[in-house]
């Protein structure tokens, strides 16, 4: 593990967490979505496809998978962290009715532990 690679992981991350908080910020303000939880999967979706560009080009570049393997395996990464992500803010929003910001920040601190070590031996192996 490169610490240029880690480096370009975590200015993806920034990106991507940055295209999820501002889509679920529009579920929640504009379109006004009932469920946080609803409104976190929907925005998570924006985030994930984000994530997967960055991560095959910038983040783990040069990997020689195909990249219908690559999507394959990166969706069902994401789909199993995008669950849980939705969990956790919809227990924390829905259930416990405490700040979806602060529930946001706990899921995504979750989701990064996985994504990285999923990613990187997983979906972009060399």
């Amino acid at each position: 593990m490169s610490s240029s690679e880690v480096f370009r992981y975590i200015i993806n991350g920034v990106i991507c967490t940055l295209i999820h908080f501002g889509v679920l910020t529009l579920n929640i303000k504009i379109l006004q979505f009932e469920s946080t939880g609803l409104a976190n999967l929907i925005a998570a979706v924006f985030g994930i496809t984000a994530s997967f560009i960055g991560s095959k080009y910038f983040v783990f570049p040069g990997r020689n998978d195909s990249v219908y393997k690559q999507i394959i395996k990166f969706g069902f990464l994401y789909a199993a962290i995008a669950l849980c992500h939705g969990l956790i803010l919809f227990v924390w929003s829905d259930h416990f009715a405490l700040d979806y910001r602060i529930g946001f920040v706990l899921a995504t601190g979750f989701q990064v532990s996985l994504s990285f070590i999923g990613n990187k031996y997983m979906v972009f192996k060399k």
